[in-house]
């Protein structure tokens, strides 16, 4: 069997990843890695291939799948609609990973709440360069925006893998917990003891709000500027998605009031911008892109992938395959 590999050159310098890549090849008799970015790249050693395990670039078209004649399963650790589609159209078994990254990310999102609600950030921030501001007239003295999660009202749009994950989190704290998910059968919602409701409810009536949906045509400024003025004076809204879910141009007006707080893991355009206002905001809090950036969830999805090409070797159920009902969730 041949396999080709192609990821960024960093996987496979990466000494951390070295059981985890050699559990993978030892599916195979032939091992080819690259790190390709364009179709005409890697179409030779494709058409070489009976398995791929790849990120999501470059797509794979139907022209470029027909010369891989012994090409039979794709392993992605990411996909794009056009390659899924290409793919299952072509009868490869095709396995998608990204929910590796789900539990970090899940992870992130509780931290950004807390953060929020209890100032964690500013408060080390402030520590750190002598100008905190300590309580001496107690009970007068504390800032009523600094909250405690427990029993609050929290929306999560997008009740995905990481969604779900997240409110598995948050089960301690008995939160009220609506959604927004028009994917969702409503058993999902069921079972986490979640109230599905609109983009609009959510905005007026959650003291916390996450964005975790996925990014495709249908969810482009999902939270646009007429949902952002219906947040919650002292609200806080946690963006562990994709920046292309909300209007940010309308987001940064609504923050210069200083009357909510951001969490912000994804933007327009990253790296952000070092002359970024968002940088320049007291009631915004920024990490770079962390979410789902852990060590960990990279090795947990080579050994998922690995996982699937030996299901498939074996004739056996792929567990991470996904099939045409599921295009919706993937990007455009």
């Amino acid at each position: 069997m041949n396999l080709l590999v192609n990821l960024p050159e960093g996987f496979f310098q990466s000494e951390l990843l070295k059981p985890a890549f050699s559990k993978l090849f030892s599916l195979a008799d032939n091992v080819k890695t690259t790190s390709y970015n364009t179709p005409d790249e890697i179409k030779d050693d494709l058409a070489w291939a009976d398995a791929v395990v790849m990120w999501s670039w470059p797509t794979l078209d139907e022209a470029l799948l027909d010369n891989a004649k012994n090409l039979k399963f794709a392993g992605h650790i990411t996909i794009t609609q056009a390659t899924a589609r290409a793919e299952l159209k072509k009868g490869l078994v095709v396995s998608e990973a990204r929910h590796g990254f789900s539990p970090a990310v899940s992870e992130l999102g509780l931290t950004l709440i807390l953060n929020g609600l209890r100032k964690v950030g500013m408060y080390h921030h402030q520590m750190k360069l002598g100008t905190e501001e300590w309580v001496n007239a107690f009970p007068t003295d504390i800032d009523p925006s600094e909250r405690q999660l427990s029993g609050k009202n929290v929306g999560i749009v997008g009740f995905g893998a990481i969604g779900q994950g997240l409110a598995k989190l948050l089960e301690p704290f008995n939160v009220n917990l609506k959604i927004y998910d028009p994917y969702l059968p409503g058993e999902i919602a069921a079972k986490f003891k979640a109230m599905p409701a609109t983009i609009k409810d959510i905005a007026e009536t959650s003291d916390v709000v996450v964005l975790c949906a996925a990014e495709n045509s249908g969810t482009k400024k999902l939270i646009d500027a007429e949902e952002i003025a219906l947040f919650k004076k002292d609200s806080v809204l946690v963006n562990i998605g994709r920046a292309s879910l909300i209007n940010m141009d309308a987001l940064i007006e609504r923050l210069k009031l200083n009357d909510m707080t951001a969490m912000l893991d994804v933007f327009d355009v990253e790296p952000l911008e070092r002359d970024s206002v968002l940088r320049t905001l007291d009631n915004v809090f920024l990490t770079p892109h962390r979410a789902g950036g852990l060590m960990e969830s990279v090795e947990l999805i080579i050994n998922r992938l690995a996982d699937d090409l030996e299901a498939f070797l074996n004739d056996k159920p792929v567990k991470y395959g996904i099939n045409e009902d599921m295009l919706s969730c993937f990007p455009d």
